[in-house]
């Protein structure tokens, strides 16, 4: 490798005072490096002056009111995410105590952050999310009295408005002991049903609702309690207490029914899981369309693994690759049959794919399964049923193909230039015209097109019907 190259072993060659006029140079003028380069100098001082230097970014972090767009946003989060990374490596290891505080704090940042920024990618949202698993980590090696956090948590938990808090009890279940766990409870109970607070009864006025503010705010009450008693539950190991949440009617819903199922059959409860998940899928079943829930499928058929139930795991696993064409589903079939039966099921499967309806599913499975020759032949027999619009699909498929399959490969990527050029979709021109020059790569290997338009056909088939689509054409000539 080169001297000269950009990398850390290159640059420790220049020497500390080199490096350090590099590093007032780059910061000149940029306020986001400038506080990691002054963060970096508080680290060599030791945690305590990291922790202050935190603490005081934690506070003008919470003071800013300007709105941050999407533009912005990238460096916020890597701000952010700078912030735990100090606390992580340079806190933690010295002072786990002070390093929960921090963590405590940066977490309760999220409502001034949220309220001043559009976090519909989840990008604050994952940063909040790695501040609840590095307290995971270090929360262990706190001392706390378990009571005293219980009371901490549920006012986090109960005030938490974006849900910066969620999967705080689980994170420090060590740390809260059966005697803080057991205290949670109680307190969660006792604030469920007392009366709502003026302030919690201020969110709901002038809203437009149609129920009251106090039965709006007593209703969030009573779902925050649910959900903190589940992962109080779920901390104790009680299965009963996690299940005994939801009614028998919500215990059929696909959404609810595999997380009690699973928690089940954790704790060697086979029946009981078995019978919770047969009611979700017999309510699915009932309805005019099913969702397949693979989550749930996936306990149904550890609960038939377990119960030896072998026959009806076959004819489950069939019965779902028959109408969802499941790759794993048939690997699990495969794997129940005798040797050299499964060769021949194996044959069957791939010829009820190959005349599966949906063809860009079809197509899908038998180039990841892999079936490639049987892939292409469906690709030739089926070229005017493709849909151009598929791009992900028929891209995937004809780089799978390209080299065994050329002709294949070329036909799914005249379908894509045809979607783009018929559908005047100008953001697709380039991907269009790159299609165009690999299918004219493509060219020399295919031996026969048979009844199908050459390249050079193709080309001036494109000419005649969309030569004016000169964005397109000045791509292709580049």
């Amino acid at each position: 490798m080169s001297k000269k190259t950009l990398n850390q072993a290159n640059l420790e060659t220049l020497g500390a005072e080199k490096l350090a006029a590099l590093v007032m140079d780059l910061v000149q003028g940029s306020a986001p490096l400038q506080r990691r380069a002054r963060m970096e100098l508080s680290a060599a001082q030791g945690p305590g002056e990291v922790a202050a230097d935190l603490r005081k970014r934690f506070a003008s972090l919470r003071r800013s009111t300007s709105f941050v767009d999407w533009r912005k946003q990238r460096a916020l989060v890597k701000d952010l995410g700078g912030l735990l990374g100090l606390i992580e490596t340079t806190v933690a290891p010295q002072d786990a105590n002070e390093a929960f505080e921090l963590l405590w704090s940066f977490l309760q940042l999220a409502s001034s952050i949220y309220e001043r920024t559009d976090d519909s990618n989840g990008a604050v949202g994952g940063v909040m999310s790695d501040a609840v698993e590095l307290i995971a980590t270090i929360s262990p090696a706190i001392s706390t009295d378990g009571t005293a956090l219980a009371e901490r948590i549920l006012d986090a938990v109960a005030d938490a408005g974006y849900g910066e808090f969620d999967g705080i009890i689980s994170a420090t279940a060590e740390a809260l002991g059966q005697e803080g766990l057991e205290h949670l409870k109680e307190i969660t109970e006792a604030w469920a049903d007392a009366p709502p607070t003026e302030h919690e009864l201020a969110q709901y006025r002038g809203y437009g609702i149609r129920s009251s503010a106090e039965e709006s705010a007593r209703r969030n009450r009573q779902a925050t309690r649910s959900i903190i008693l589940a992962d109080v539950a779920d901390a104790q190991g009680d299965v009963d207490a996690y299940m005994a949440r939801y009614s028998e009617e919500q215990l059929t819903y696909g959404t609810i029914a595999p997380d009690v199922a699973r928690r089940l059959l954790d704790a060697g409860r086979v029946d009981e899981a078995f019978d919770i998940v047969t009611r979700a899928r017999a309510a699915e079943d009932d309805t005019s369309f099913r969702v397949f829930r693979y989550d749930l499928d996936a306990v149904y058929e550890e609960c038939l693994e377990k119960q030896g139930k072998t026959e009806d795991l076959k004819a489950h696993l069939w019965a779902t690759f028959e109408q969802t064409l499941s790759a794993p589903c048939l690997r699990k079939y495969l794997k129940l049959l005798p040797d050299f039966d499964d060769i021949e099921a194996e044959e069957a499967a791939l010829d009820f794919a190959e005349a599966y309806p949906h063809l860009g599913a079809a197509i899908s499975f038998l180039v990841d399964w892999p079936s490639h020759e049987r892939a292409a032949r469906l690709v030739v027999a089926r070229a005017a049923d493709l849909n151009g619009d598929s791009y992900h699909t028929l891209t995937t498929a004809a780089e799978a193909l390209d080299v065994e399959h050329p002709l294949a490969a070329t036909l799914m990527r005249r379908a894509m230039v045809l979607d783009t050029l018929a559908g005047g979709k100008s953001k697709r021109y380039r991907y269009a015209a790159r299609h165009l020059a690999e299918s004219q790569s493509c060219d020399a290997a295919i031996e026969d097109y048979g009844d199908l338009p050459t390249h050079a056909q193709f080309l001036e088939m494109l000419k005649q019907d969309h030569g004016r689509k000169y964005g397109f054409w000045r791509l292709v000539e580049a």
